[in-house]
């Protein structure tokens, strides 16, 4: 039983008392709402349905109430779709699949706690009957028509792919099949013994291998939205009565009527049913609610939006879309559909006195953020500690942060106690104890002589790590292997013919046996046919773009020429290279050393959380720092990754190691951008950085190169400038070379050749073969950052015709967002007729041109 420490008995009793007349609680402050949800929970012989403000708010609910629960605590978390209203594009498949699951569970629910944002009480949903009438259950060892399975699992909306990567894929390969079934945390193997059900078995997607045996599974519908025939012929009815016009000039109308889940098509959700349903609907009756008191002003809020964004893709004449009022519910509705529970209000101001209302002796805890210097960080804290009549939890997103604050506590012979959980920390007795949690805001229960600091009151905000989206975390053998598909079209290069274009696989018979061929065209449509047991002689075209590869002629002496150009230059080039690493082999390097508390204090200031790939990549670069060799490492890595943030870390351990550092980038605008970050990272530090490029004038950069001779500047960023002044630096013991691939080698090498005992940190999204092979042959080290942090999202690309609708609602939809459009024009002619033309579009834009034919000045403003 969980021990109460907000609500007493006759606290409870007021609370929950079905006849009563509606219930409110004041002053939820805090971690204290989240705490206040579970306590109800445990006291309630009903289900708590809590509504937040907003999505974010209700991501938040769910990690703290996860956290304060246990895990046997039951909380469904009915996600929004992460969409606009009326968007073109539909809601990520891992986000269908966790709110069908939340659909399927609410039948039948008697406790446990439910979470809902009130946009998502906006939305209408399939008949309550709906998920239960299109689910499939499986049992092992039960006798299954195979064929009769597969056709149901296509009508259920499932897709049919080679390999199963995502939820609502199916893959059949012999007398197995592969599904990945909505609202399954994993992938499922079934064994087929002709038509009985074998064996039932989670397995990898990743590696393909099975694993634990399951008994059961039920597979629920791959979406919200029917597809099968007489859904269709239902849609076609309603699309032709609602609508003006020819349906078949509509796309839309089109797609779903040749059974093409068009994106989008969860807001035409109404012309599939008879009745659609609400989300209340699919509550039991004992239900309680608990709202916030200011609910139908964030109710109103989202129906605005809904509004204008009605107005905005009404204009698509070949998007019709149905109307607020047939896509959504009106906040008149929901209010109508609450009021038949029993509610709770809450809030976090202190609320009038009534008969059930109950305002909590809960307090926020005083400003205890750590300073950003070191030495001085614990002051605050400790005065908090010392003066606090009672026990102390801190909380902390990571691990690293934890022990920062042990560290802390520790230097002032102050002993903490690492706990697991809420319940650990409320039988304990030690005053002071940390815990890793997810904890927004803390609280201070005086009653109880409780106190939760969190992670954000301590270091002034929490690291951005948490994301309702399972990631898959990918082996990064399986990157290098990937770099060796072929794809049909692409331009190939053969040992002994040059550059060809690969066309596919072809089955030839040649003395009599059939066998496989690469088959590679050539120019004037020449072919050869290479055997695959010849693949070696294959290798991929990674000169100019694929569509503009030189396509050599067979039979002339084209590819010989250039063979023997290419060689003379090889030949020049490695017996640089080969001086320049036998110099960097045969001496000794400098060992970096650095104040370890003063790195701490600079590492704390990271506002993400680092991925484990992150952290192993930032331990490997300083350990070359350290080690006596000089350093040669390339950090792979996609954009997003956090490369950025290795360059940081190792730039502040060479600085404070009493060296320079050099950063070399390929774009004036990228320099820009570095010169930035690092100066907003460095802000608290007596670090001097400068920018070395086009956009700074004679007399800023001659300052620089005397900084630099002087021993001023530590950092400098610049472009292929910055390689004129390699000898200029008074004492340069790190060069980080960001994206390499778009510098030549003599470039490179051109700072690296300047001293021997250099260390060279190389940052990259996409290898060139040079650097990955001298990586894999061990001339150069490489780290791999391949986890993408939690919050990063995947781009999204869409290709469509020029549409004023589309450009419109695309830059709309970001500048709404906060963030910045580029709109990229091929013409510098007649550029200024785009900006005029966007002008009209966007009224709301300021709108500026950029291009390479204007003066630094221009370009800079």
């Amino acid at each position: 039983m969980l021990q109460h420490q907000l609500f007493s008995s006759a606290h409870l009793k007021r609370l929950l008392n079905p006849a009563s007349s509606k219930a409110a609680i004041g002053r939820l402050i805090g971690a204290s709402a989240s705490l206040a949800t579970v306590e109800l929970e445990s006291a309630a012989d009903a289900p708590i349905v809590v509504i937040a403000n907003d999505p974010r708010h209700a991501d938040q609910l769910e990690a703290e109430i996860r956290w304060f629960g246990g895990p046997k605590l039951a909380v469904q978390h009915f996600v929004e779709w992460e969409t606009l209203p009326y968007d073109s594009f539909s809601p990520h498949q891992d986000i269908v699949s966790k709110r069908l699951k939340t659909l399927a569970s609410l039948h039948g629910l008697s406790s446990g706690i439910v979470i809902i944002s009130a946009p998502s009480l906006l939305q209408r949903l399939p008949p309550v009957d709906y998920v239960a009438a299109h689910t499939l259950k499986l049992d092992a060892g039960q006798t299954l028509q195979r064929q009769a399975f597969i056709d149901s699992l296509s009508a259920c909306g499932y897709s049919r792919v080679p390999q199963v990567d995502a939820h609502g894929e199916f893959a059949v390969r012999g007398s197995l099949l592969d599904i990945f079934p909505m609202g399954s945390d994993q992938p499922i193997r079934i064994d087929f013994f002709d038509d009985e059900l074998e064996s039932l078995r989670y397995f990898n997607s990743d590696t393909q291998l099975s694993g634990d045996k399951i008994s059961s599974l039920e597979i629920l519908p791959a979406r919200e939205v029917p597809l099968d025939d007489d859904d269709i012929r239902y849609f076609r009815q309603q699309y032709r009565e609602r609508f003006e016009g020819q349906p078949s000039k509509s796309r839309v109308y089109r797609d779903i009527s040749e059974g093409i889940a068009h994106g989008g098509i969860e807001y035409y959700l109404p012309l599939f049913f008879e009745k659609t349903a609400t989300f209340v609907d699919y509550l039991p009756q004992n239900a309680v609610i608990l709202a916030p008191n200011d609910l139908r002003s964030s109710l109103d809020q989202a129906w605005n939006e809904i509004g204008e964004r009605h107005e905005l893709c009404s204009l698509d004449p070949e998007r019709p879309i149905l109307s607020p009022t047939e896509s959504f519910l009106t906040p008149e509705s929901v209010a109508s559909g609450l009021a038949h529970f029993s509610s709770i209000d809450y809030s976090g101001q202190t609320l009038a006195k009534g008969k059930n209302t109950i305002n909590l002796a809960t307090r926020l805890p005083p400003a205890v953020r750590l300073e950003a210097r070191y030495e001085d960080a614990a002051q605050s804290l400790m005065q908090f500690h010392d003066t606090f009549d009672g026990r102390i939890l801190f909380t902390a997103e990571s691990a690293g942060r934890r022990e920062s604050v042990i560290e802390l506590l520790a230097g002032r012979n102050i002993e903490t106690a690492r706990i697991d959980d809420w319940a650990e920390f409320v039988s304990g007795t030690r005053k002071t104890a940390v815990a890793i949690a997810p904890i927004d805001a803390g609280v201070m229960l005086p009653e109880h002589g409780l106190a939760i600091v969190s992670e954000q009151q301590l270091f002034g905000e929490k690291p951005r790590q948490r994301n309702r989206r399972i990631r898959k975390e990918r082996d990064p053998e399986t990157i290098i292997r990937q770099l060796n598909d072929l794809e049909e079209g692409s331009p190939v290069v053969h040992a002994e013919y040059g550059i060809g274009r690969y066309i596919g696989l072809i089955t030839l018979t040649t003395g009599g046996i059939e066998a496989e061929f690469l088959h590679l065209q050539y120019a004037d449509g020449d072919k050869l046919y290479v055997p695959v047991n010849a693949l070696d002689l294959i290798s991929r075209y990674t000169g100019a773009s694929p569509e503009n590869a030189p396509i050599h002629r067979l039979g002339s002496d084209q590819w010989a020429k250039a063979k023997k150009r290419a060689i003379a230059r090889i030949r020049d080039v490695a017996a640089e290279l080969l001086d320049v690493y036998a110099r960097r082999a045969a001496r000794q390097g400098h060992r970096f050393r650095w104040p370890e508390a003063e790195y701490r204090a600079f590492e704390s200031g990271f506002p993400f959380e680092p991925t484990e790939d992150q952290e192993r990549t930032i331990n490997e670069v300083l350990a070359d720092m350290e080690s006596s060799q000089p350093m040669d490492r390339v950090v792979c890595g996609d954009v997003g990754f956090g490369k950025t943030e290795v360059a940081l870390r190792a730039t502040f351990a060479a600085v404070l190691g009493g060296k320079q550092v050099a950063i070399l980038v390929p774009t004036t605008l990228l320099a820009q951008q570095h010169g930035q970050s690092f100066a907003d990272r460095f802000a608290e530090w007596p670090v001097r950085i400068e920018v070395l490029s086009r956009f700074r004038s004679a007399k800023q950069a001659a300052d620089v190169v005397a900084g630099l001779r002087s021993g001023s500047v530590d950092v400098v960023i610049g472009t292929h400038r910055l390689l004129q002044h390699t000898k200029d630096f008074k004492n340069v013991g790190l060069v980080i070379v960001d994206e390499e691939h778009r510098f030549g080698v003599r470039h490179k090498e051109a700072i690296k050749s300047l001293r021997s005992e250099i260390d060279v940190l190389t940052l990259t999204a996409t290898p060139i073969p040079r650097t990955l092979n001298m990586s894999l042959g061990g001339l150069r080290e490489m780290s791999l950052i391949t986890t993408p942090p939690a919050d990063r999202l995947s781009v999204r690309t869409f290709v469509s015709e020029w549409s004023d609708v589309v450009v419109r609602e695309a830059c709309l939809r970001e500048i709404k967002r906060g963030g910045q459009v580029y709109f990229i024009h091929n013409r510098v002619a007649d550029i200024v007729n785009i900006e005029q033309r966007l002008k009209k579009l966007v009224p709301e834009a300021d709108i500026r041109i950029g291009h390479g034919q204007m003066n630094e000045r221009e370009l800079e403003q």
